[in-house]
């Protein structure tokens, strides 16, 4: 954004009630990463679907979710960031009304595909609107709803498809974890058009902004990496390593094409001086993505350890984490207001909040009777959610704040791109771990949650050694309210 951009910038007076209505939107398609897990028995008895496809309609989400973000936030802006956010939410309704209504595997599966396809390209257009909408404190409070939202959204999927499985019963449940997308989504959708601001037109063709082989090589690298790390429950990291070195391949491939396109005048898919020439961006991007590796993995190991090492429902086991996502809600939204003053010193407290709640989780748990773990555990777990709070969306706001807004899509892609790999990483490690100890001779599944939460601190402990070394290096970085060009590599504007 330039400075001219800045002076004349006037405060839509719509602005927060079109941040509440894509937040919600947001809500579905982030909760439906987690939703699903409790509603796969359901699903395995109510279409007889084998174990394997039953995975599917998780990782396939999860996939096609992560290889659409950046083209999503390219999209976004290009033909803006409203018309992006009506026709992906418009697509992830009718998604999950097909998948609702799915009569065999194959439908649901292949559903469960195009509505990640149409959560992914949703998912950008919240931080770019974010981006649009709001400058200085106020982006930040909002950055600190949208963080809230990722948290709730993460911790309390279990909760939910725990109880539509209990409302409507193990035959027909799982249908209803998918149909409740669809009114909430039409009421988000009639609101989202009265609300977001149009976006001026643009003169450029969409086919001369759009960096087509750049999204094939992006599309090439995440796939390569995901898909075994989504799969890795299957066996997935043994079958499909070779897949690995292809993505490195690829990525080296699209590092070269989109340095390629800068130096021509063209319009590359992710303009790589937002890692190269952007304060905040490169730093924040990857505290976030480690960070991801030790929160969202945490939540499968939890829901196996409540689930088949205690015999409690899934409404039960969600019940039980329900303190980290109280916290996280609180404390993200008292995190949006004070990240203006405190900056990377707030991220550096969350994180560390977050590493002594889950020791002391770590700790507790082989000590106490497996009927007293669930009251052992609520106070360390609401300790690091307070903490998870302080992490995601300062650390969201500290990395897009100088990042120009006609860019806010696409760079909003990419660091949510880091959380997804981050995720996928965390839950195949963190579940491996799990299973490897409690499948060990006279071990006990408190034994295996200790590990798996013991990775996760190390995941957490990186990222705080990350958010140090950056407030070390930036001590005194505030929000400015605008993004800057950087001197020496061109203006990003």
């Amino acid at each position: 954004m330039t400075s001219a951009d800045t002076d004349t910038y006037q405060p839509d007076p719509r602005r927060w009630r079109a941040l509440a209505v894509t937040l919600t939107a947001g809500f579905m398609t982030l909760l439906d990463v987690s939703i699903v897990n409790v509603a796969l028995p359901s699903i395995q008895h109510g279409l007889g679907a084998s174990v394997a496809v039953a995975q599917w309609v998780v990782s396939g989400y999860a996939l096609a979710f992560g290889l659409v973000l950046v083209a999503g936030g390219r999209l976004g802006d290009s033909l803006g960031r409203r018309r992006m956010f009506l026709i992906a939410l418009t697509a992830f309704i009718a998604t999950s009304a097909i998948a609702g209504a799915s009569v065999n595997e194959t439908m649901l599966v292949g559903a469960r595909l195009l509505q990640g396809i149409a959560a992914g390209m949703l998912t950008p257009q919240n931080t770019g609107l974010i981006q649009d909408l709001f400058r200085g404190a106020e982006r930040g409070r909002a950055f600190g709803m949208f963080g809230a939202t990722v948290g709730i959204s993460t911790a309390v999927g279990p909760v939910l498809g725990g109880l539509i499985i209990a409302a409507f019963g193990a035959e027909t449940g799982w249908r209803w974890v998918f149909y409740v997308n669809v009114p909430i989504g039409i009421v988000a959708l009639v609101l989202a058009a009265r609300l977001l601001p149009q976006a001026p037109r643009r003169r450029q063709s969409l086919r001369s902004q759009l960096d087509f082989p750049g999204i094939v090589l992006l599309g090439l690298t995440v796939f390569g990496i995901m898909l075994p790390l989504v799969q890795a429950e299957q066996g997935g990291l043994a079958r499909l390593w070779w897949l690995f070195p292809i993505a490195v391949a690829c990525g080296a491939a699209f590092v070269w094409w989109e340095r390629r396109m800068v130096d021509r005048g063209g319009a590359p898919l992710v303009d790589l001086r937002l890692f190269t020439a952007t304060p905040g961006y490169p730093a924040g991007a990857t505290i976030g993505s480690v960070y991801f590796c030790g929160f969202a993995g945490m939540w499968l190991v939890f829901a196996l350890f409540f689930q088949q090492g205690l015999g409690y429902s899934p409404l039960a086991s969600g019940l039980l984490v329900t303190p980290f996502a109280l916290g996280s809600a609180v404390s993200a939204a008292v995190g949006g207001r004070l990240v203006a003053h405190w900056g990377r010193r707030l991220t550096v407290t969350g994180l560390v909040l977050v590493a002594v709640g889950l020791a002391l989780v770590a700790l507790l748990v082989p000590l106490v009777p497996s009927s007293a773990i669930g009251y052992a555990v609520a106070g360390p777990l609401l300790l690091a959610g307070i903490g998870g709070g302080m992490v995601i969306a300062p650390n969201t706001t500290l990395t897009l704040d100088r990042v120009p807004t006609r860019m806010a899509g696409v760079a909003g892609g990419a660091l949510q791109t880091g959380q997804r790999l981050g995720t996928a990483l965390g839950v195949a490690v963190l579940a491996s771990v799990y299973e490897a100890v409690v499948h060990s001779p006279g071990v006990h599944y408190q034994a295996g949650l200790s590990a798996a939460l013991l990775c996760a601190l190390g995941f957490i402990l990186l990222a705080l050694v990350l958010a140090i070394i950056d407030a070390h290096r930036h001590p005194h970085r505030r929000l400015s309210g605008k993004a800057r060009s950087v001197r020496g590599t061109g203006p990003l504007e």
